[in-house]
């Protein structure tokens, strides 16, 4: 159908989605235009304005736009629905939509008619496009105030500029466009009193989409500069990467502590709303996330991969356990439950809608698989809330709990200071006495420079609340002494996150942008020598460059043969270190298993005792395999071979930029620059690996793996196991204590360490997936850098040849454009190190 309407023979390759995507809209945009008899200037104009912006100059997308305008027109595809479903058939939801809101858009130019509505609610229905959504368009479009909000916020949410990442960057721009275009649900005073403003995060964010909106502005140039061969292709990718990024960022808070210590509660004072889902059961045993949405909605996924949206009603049921077993820490029951994760998304959070997702945890106090869940919690935190109770401060477990966070905040380096760890007592307002409170504070004063466990003990990292009566507050738009408080935490956390943690995001995307614009400056540096006939390449020369191509393929196919041998080397040599090391544990840890303690009776109260001893032997054990993961193979294995395969990148690319510097003096071409900053990038980004692990401890993330080895946790099968095996063995009538103790402890002792042999297999998948990780990581960066060698070298062939070809006229031209869009990026790398100033680094 498409050839017969472009009057091109087009191939199954040439109906990618985009072009499926414009076909339809040219479609239904024309339909709109004639549907009425008469055409106007301005809508013609428009017609142009939107489908341009879905291509660049001289492109071939942009003649082909052209030749469905005309093929559509002279044809009447638009009156004929059956060739518009077949146009539209590959097309989802939100692409539809988005068509249809074009539609309204270019309706009311000159004012939505009756025909044009009728024709648009015809095509709606046939695509299947909600009528309540219609209504929102045309109410959004032709300005009146009639708008269901519900069904507003659901076509906000089907044009989320996510949804069309498959299509092209410039689609996902034009989905935002359009969600700008469309009316926001109106504020209620009453709920803006209520939460807190801030005002540093939404500045933060205008900032970061200003930033977004300038690295768009720059992929079009370089994609119009691509689009004559002026700039190789792999820039585009890059730009579109960086943007793709950009779009993608925002903060993670994660909350962490204990059963009943008014999580919900912190969690509600910050977003100034009773969200009540995130604990209105006493624990789901599993991480919360949340995070702005264009609607409420619940997402359960579990553990075995898949997801589904469910009510929240479903969720209780679901994700439920006994009040018993939480405030209990009933192991077995804690473990079993299949879901691994519950992600609320809300519209009307003001904390959320100014980029923070919010990570909070189950009670983590005796949770069997807390080594695995604070992991996955402070992966890519950007700030931790640890909070804890004024009334009984900080016990035993609590402080082996925090000193936990600040260790796997720090990457698993101990001794360390946490930059970005939060510590917030809670229920400050159960301590009438003063003298309470100074103990309190001078307490956890002590601890937290004893331990070394923040970068600063001021008050910008240690607060005091009541999350209630700050909650409280909030809602009934008093300022008191705790809202006062809160306030203060609140501003502090946010003061962090933008002008720390944002300040740091917000420098390396504009340094990811700044080089881009650079290596595009050379690039277009580069054709003006060539135009000006300063670049000659001879015939020999010609085949060099072509010999060097191949070379670098191989250079690239040589250093994935050398990874591939070094994992099996990493593998090999973690197997010696791990049966060396395992020899010795069962000694090692009978030592610590003397050190076991449990405040329940072996006669009257053997289940818990089980429990707790079951515990003790998953936490010892884990910290075992932690401990070998570190000291043996993060820090010596895989950092021998990490650093083998360093070194052969680096000769490897040097090699090639060798290669590059012999070819630019020979043809006296000036590109190796634009090599040199894509080499200098790969060097950041193994800096950037120095912590090998990606910011877990390699040791921590095996015992996850060993933790949570099947469905039902490890936990959950040992104490599955011991139960069956001893239950009603120790009969009632035996009264030495001690004795049952021993017993116990040697029961769970053997019975641990037979499912722990039994998860070994695991735990080689667990090893080997880690190994892989970090070798692959290094690997992509090689073989970007090589990617982008051969494109440059093909890039250079194509323009001299190119040159060879046009007129004198012809190359003038070329540099006159070349040197406008040079202008135009040097403008916009000003605009861009214009918005690093609002942060001080």
């Amino acid at each position: 159908m498409l050839s017969r309407i472009t009057g091109q023979k087009l191939t199954q390759n040439h109906i990618t989605a985009p072009v499926t995507f414009l076909a339809s809209l040219v479609t239904v945009l024309l339909g709109v235009i004639f549907v009425d008899g008469a055409v106007a200037e301005e809508e013609k104009q428009k017609l142009l304005t939107i489908l341009y912006r879905f291509s660049t100059p001289e492109s071939d997308v942009r003649r082909l736009t052209h030749l469905m305008i005309k093929g559509i027109k002279e044809n009447q595809i638009y009156k004929q629905i059956n060739n518009l479903l077949t146009l539209s058939n590959s097309l989802s939801e939100s692409e539809k939509l988005l068509i249809i809101a074009f539609g309204y858009e270019i309706s009311a130019i000159d004012g939505i008619g009756l025909t044009e509505k009728q024709y648009l609610e015809i095509i709606g229905k046939h695509l299947g496009i909600n009528p309540k959504y219609l209504s929102v368009l045309e109410s959004a479009f032709a300005h009146n105030n009639h708008i269901d909000y519900a069904a507003l916020d659901e076509v906000r949410f089907r044009l989320e500029p996510c949804l069309f990442n498959e299509l092209d960057i410039v689609f996902v721009k034009a989905a935002s466009d359009m969600l700008a275009a469309l009316p926001t649900k109106p504020e209620i005073q009453v709920t803006q009193q209520k939460q807190i403003a801030y005002s540093g995060l939404k500045k933060f964010q205008e900032n970061q989409k200003e930033l977004d909106y300038l690295c768009y502005r720059v992929f079009q140039v370089v994609e119009d500069c691509n689009a004559r061969g002026f700039l190789h292709s792999k820039l585009t990718d890059e730009v579109e990467a960086v943007s793709k990024k950009l779009q993608s960022q925002s903060f993670r808070l994660a909350v962490v502590g204990e059963f009943s210590q008014g999580k919900s509660t912190l969690l509600n004072a910050l977003l100034g709303e009773e969200i009540q889902p995130v604990r209105a059961i006493p624990c789901s045993g599993t991480v919360t996330v949340l995070k702005y949405g264009t609607q409420k909605r619940v997402i359960c996924r579990y553990k075995d991969g898949s997801s589904e949206e469910i009510p929240f009603e479903e969720y209780k049921l679901k994700a439920a356990i006994s009040k018993e077993a939480a405030l209990e820490h009933r192991s077995d029951e804690l473990a079993q439950s299949n879901i691994a994760e519950i992600i609320f998304e809300h519209p009307d959070l003001e904390l959320c809608k100014s980029g923070v997702e919010i990570l909070d945890s189950p009670g983590l106090n005796e949770h069997p698989e807390r080594t695995a869940i604070t992991q996955k919690l402070l992966k890519d935190a950007d700030a931790a809330i640890f909070l804890t109770n004024a009334m009984r401060l900080l016990p035993e477990k609590e402080k082996e709990l925090i000193q936990d966070v600040r260790l796997h905040l720090n990457a698993n380096k101990d001794n360390q200071p946490a930059e970005n760890l939060f510590v917030v007592v809670n229920f400050m307002d159960s301590l009438d006495d003063e003298q309470d409170r100074q103990d309190v504070k001078q307490r956890l004063t002590s601890f937290v420079k004893d331990k070394n466990l923040l970068s600063s003990t001021g008050e910008n990292r240690i607060h005091y609340i009541s999350a209630k009566a700050a909650l409280k507050a909030i809602i009934n738009g008093n300022n008191d002494e705790y809202k006062k408080t809160f306030q203060a935490f609140s501003d502090c956390l946010e003061k962090f996150l933008t002008l720390e943690r944002g300040a740091l995001k917000i420098k390396r995307s504009v340094n990811e942008v700044s080089d881009l614009i650079t290596k595009s400056l050379e690039g277009l540096k580069q054709a003006e020598k060539i135009l000006d006939g300063k670049v000659e390449i001879s015939e020999a020369e010609k085949q060099k460059i072509f010999e060097q191509i191949g070379e670098a393929s191989g250079r690239d196919v040589r250093i994935r043969i050398m990874a591939s041998q070094l994992i099996d080397q990493v593998i090999d040599e973690a197997a010696e270190s791990w049966d060396e090391w395992r020899q010795g544990l069962g000694e090692r840890m009978a030592e610590k298993s003397r050190y076991w303690y449990s405040e329940h009776s072996p006669v009257w109260s053997q289940n818990k005792l089980i429990q707790d001893y079951t515990n003790q032997f998953v936490k010892n054990l884990s910290q075992e395999i932690d401990d070998w993961g570190n000291a043996q193979l993060k820090d010596i294995i895989l950092q021998n071979n990490l650093k083998i395969l360093d070194n052969n990148i680096e000769y490897e690319l040097d090699a090639i930029q060798s290669e590059f510097k012999n070819i630019e003096q020979q043809v006296k071409a000036d590109f190796s620059q634009q090599l040199q900053l894509s080499i200098n990038g790969i060097n950041d980004d193994f800096m950037g690996l120095g912590g090998i692990g990606g910011g877990l401890g390699i040791g921590g993330a095996l015992a996850a793996g060993l933790i949570v080895f099947t469905g039902l946790g490890f936990v959950a099968v040992i104490v599955a196991s011991i139960a069956a095996t001893i239950a009603g063995s120790f009969g009632l009538g035996m009264f030495d204590i001690d004795g049952l103790h021993d017993q116990i402890k040697l029961k769970v002792f053997e019975i641990g360490f037979e499912k722990f042999d039994e998860s070994i297999d695991k735990l080689s998948e667990k090893l080997h997936e880690i190994t892989t990780s970090v070798f692959d990581t290094k690997l992509e960066s090689a073989s970007r850098v090589i990617s982008e060698a051969i494109s440059l070298y093909e890039n250079l062939l194509q323009q001299h040849e190119k040159a060879h070809q046009e007129t004198l006229e012809q190359r003038e031209a070329d540099k006159t454009w070349i040197c406008q869009k040079q202008q135009e990026l040097e403008q916009l790398n000003n605009q861009i190190e214009a918005i690093i100033q609002h942060y001080a680094i």
